[in-house]
């Protein structure tokens, strides 16, 4: 072996684990660090974050007084600088058992749950321990792109099923269909959605529980959001159709709580018929947390106070922030031509808009549009291309509202900056849905190949 004062020598000496670019190329998080290397120091407005799901650095989005408390006494017991069993302690999991078991038809036990480090872990635990040679996974498009992170460092091949923005993003039930097999190992679902902010009906979720049936498929149900809502649907968590097809529950107390950093979360068997048990599933969990790392052994001990006693307040107060930080950003977009809400978040944080790069004379995409926005208006955004649409934008309005109003003009001054001169008069003649009439809604890539000038004269006809 030669010398290892050149790069070629140092590969000959250590190779690294490809695997791990990969992982990092499909992340919300690295792809938000190559955004923010484009931040211009020398622009004194401050940095506003539209890009990631942490409202918690916001004073209006404080967590409950009630969880702060619960860490406190737990640290002050002294009774939990310990290790952690595998899956969590036993007052923790029973507490989450029965704080679910609110909203379901039948009663889980403490032996359902196994704690983990947030809902990220948990995504990994599942995917890991259901993964086998030759296997798939159905994942949603757009989605969550830890999802495809677990997936492809499992080896698994990634079929990913529409969710249909003309439909308040439902599932494509037929694409899922035809997309499944006998080495199909199950079907995430994310509700309320992240990105899109969907939250489904009882009669949906039915229809997906009845098509994972017949498929014998269980569902993986990630309702890290779960009561986050605001519009017309209320929250249905999956597992009420437990009876009918397995369900993995993935939840935290991230999001509701507001405590992202505190990083509790679960996976939850809701199978009632036991065929994960007879599947040996159970063991296999508890077997790979053996080989990974517990949630603090100190959030653990606060799990039950904070679960049992948060009041209905605290929930009600922080959904209506949510509703008018909504309110404020949908109208703003109206105002802005080169994007377009096609459907109104009823859950979580996010909304999810059209980017139409056609309006744009320097825009090459969703991503190169996140980029310079950066540089010059310093406000952060997600391109849609990490989440598996391209020429899509995902929008966080969980911030304070002076910030909000203030990053949405920003975006809206860039885009008249990067407008092509034929379509600036656009600006100020809007609909009232957000979009130009003639729109496609019927596909995620709209008027990609409609030329600009056509365009404005369907909008003047």
């Amino acid at each position: 072996m030669g010398s290892l004062n050149n790069v070629s020598a140092g590969k000959e000496f250590v190779r690294r684990n490809e695997k791990l670019k990969a992982s990092t190329d499909l992340s919300i998080s690295g792809t938000l660090d190559i955004i923010r290397s484009n931040l211009n120091v020398k622009d004194q407005r401050p940095t506003i974050p539209l890009g990631h799901g942490d409202p918690s650095p916001f004073a209006c989005f404080r967590t409950t007084h009630v969880a702060d408390d619960a860490l406190n006494i737990a640290v002050k017991t002294g009774k939990f600088n310990s290790y952690a069993p595998v899956g969590g302690i036993l007052p923790a999991r029973r507490s989450v058992a029965e704080y679910l078991s609110r909203d379901f038809p039948y009663t889980l036990s403490a032996d359902d749950v196994f704690l983990t480090s947030g809902c990220r872990q948990a995504i990994e635990v599942i995917i890991s321990v259901l993964s086998y040679p030759g296997a798939n996974i159905l994942i949603p498009k757009p989605g969550y792109p830890h999802y495809d992170a677990c997936a492809a460092a499992n080896n698994l091949e990634i079929r990913h099923f529409d969710l249909l923005p003309e439909k308040a993003w439902e599932i494509d039930l037929e694409a899922v269909e035809a997309l499944a097999d006998e080495n199909t190992l199950a079907i995430a679902v994310i509700n309320p959605g992240n990105p899109c902010g969907n939250v489904y009906s009882y009669e949906h979720l039915k229809k997906v529980a009845e098509t994972a049936k017949r498929l014998g498929i269980p569902v993986i149900a990630d309702e890290v959001y779960g009561h986050l809502t605001f519009g017309s649907n209320p929250f249905v968590p999956m597992g009420v159709f437990g009876s009918m097809v397995p369900v993995f529950t993935l939840g935290s107390i991230s999001k509701r709580w507001l405590v992202p950093g505190w990083r509790l979360g679960w996976i939850v068997i809701t199978d009632p018929n036991g065929f994960l048990k007879e599947a040996e599933i159970p063991s296999s969990i508890k077997q790979y947390l053996n080989m990974s790392n517990n949630p603090a052994s100190i959030i653990q001990a606060a799990v039950p106070h904070i679960l049992e006693n948060t009041k209905e307040e605290f929930f009600e107060n922080t959904i209506s922030l949510l509703r008018e930080a909504l309110d404020i950003c949908a109208d703003e977009i109206k105002e802005i031509t080169c994007i377009s809400l096609l459907h109104k978040p009823q859950g979580s944080m996010f909304v999810m808009v059209k980017l139409n790069t056609l309006l744009l004379k320097d825009i090459s995409d969703d991503l190169d549009f996140c980029n310079k926005l950066a540089k010059e208006e310093s406000v952060i955004i997600l391109p849609g291309i990490v989440l598996g649409v391209k020429n899509w934008l995902r929008i966080t309005f969980s911030i304070d509202l002076p910030s909000l109003k203030d990053a949405l003009s920003r975006i809206k001054s860039f885009c008249q900056r990067h407008a092509k001169p034929q379509n600036l008069k656009l600006d100020q003649r809007r609909t009232a849905t957000g979009y130009l009439p003639g729109s496609n809604l019927q596909s995620l890539e709209f008027h990609e190949a409609v030329d600009v000038e056509s365009k404005v004269k369907t909008f003047e006809s």
